[in-house]
């Protein structure tokens, strides 16, 4: 059997109370370009080739519907599965084709030990053409998840899905699965739930025009601008429209496999105490670490979110 594992993260799939607002948001702030549609669901892609990078689905609450990662090809994907049902965790039955309208491929969903929506998929189209704006997002850069339970969450990424540990902190547990220094990282705070979605800039420039352009449709920094302590990214955060925090990052740190040595909360703690290294953003307010913990989305009344999670894999959800 194929020694499976992840190669990075393809898209984020949110619940929105309001299909229409959250796509305005998207497009015309956020800069995303909607690629496909269908009843109560929007798919939309950054300037890179991924087929798209987010979607949002008409639901009755805010919530996070699957964070969907990329493999190298079946072989894969059938391994990683089979290794996902070892695990224990719940798997959404065998890796199968996928709908057309979300770019097609082959994958299978699941959750984690923490009962988040995730999925991983090959195969899927790709764009031919790269648009050059460097103000709008390429990619999903990472994304970071809530967890009380920390310490079951690190090695089901680790062993599972191949990610390796880049670096620790008192707060949380930074994960790479290709050069980039983290693709995922785990929050410890409560949870289980969506912290932030960061999406990459290519440069500094790019991140300070993208994020004049933010300001100027009327949503003001929660945080930033500043430049993280692990992985070295320069980051502006926002709350859109649903209570998630999306981040515009750049620079993030590439890993040398040969050298890179993991470095823990004591280190941290003495050569960056502080999670803005520059000291120019300072402490997340109260109010943005509400939003962080999930709490802004997690905190409205609505229905019908179980019955939608999984439909971008074409399976009814469980």
């Amino acid at each position: 059997m194929a020694n499976g594992r992840v190669t990075g993260v393809r898209s984020i799939e949110l619940g929105v109370r309001d299909l229409q607002q959250s796509a305005q948001f998207y497009s015309n702030v956020w800069a995303l370009e909607e690629v496909a549609s269908d009843a109560g669901t929007i798919h939309f892609r950054a300037t890179g080739g991924e087929h798209h990078v987010l979607t949002i689905r008409e639901c009755g609450k805010p919530a996070l519907l699957g964070v969907h990662f990329a493999a190298e090809d079946r072989a894969a994907v059938d391994a990683l599965c089979a290794k996902a049902k070892g695990y224990g965790v719940e798997v959404a039955g065998n890796p199968a084709a996928l709908p057309a309208s979300a770019g097609g491929g082959y994958g299978f969903r699941f959750k984690t030990p923490d009962g988040l929506p995730m999925s991983i998929s090959c195969d899927l189209v790709a764009h031919p053409n790269v648009v050059l704006d460097r103000s709008r997002p390429s990619k999903i850069s990472h994304v970071v998840l809530n967890s009380a339970r920390t310490e079951e969450q690190v090695p089901f990424f680790a062993d599972v899905l191949g990610f390796k540990l880049s670096d620790s902190t008192h707060m949380m547990e930074f994960l790479r699965c290709s050069a980039d220094h983290h693709s995922v990282a785990i929050f410890r705070n409560n949870g289980p739930s969506l912290n932030h979605v960061a999406y990459e800039l290519p440069n500094i420039d790019g991140l300070m025009r993208g994020t004049g352009r933010v300001k100027q449709s009327g949503f003001e920094i929660a945080w930033g601008i500043g430049r993280h302590g692990p992985g070295s990214n320069v980051f502006s955060y926002f709350i859109e429209p649903n209570g998630f925090v999306a981040e515009y990052t750049t620079e993030l740190d590439q890993i040398d496999e040969a050298t890179h040595v993991p470095m823990g909360p004591d280190y941290w703690n003495k050569v960056m105490p502080m999670p803005d290294r520059w000291g120019t953003a300072g402490a997340p307010s109260n109010h943005m670490r509400a939003a962080m913990s999930g709490a802004l989305y997690l905190g409205e009344e609505g229905e019908r979110c179980e019955d939608i999670i999984g439909r971008s894999l074409g399976v009814a959800a469980e």
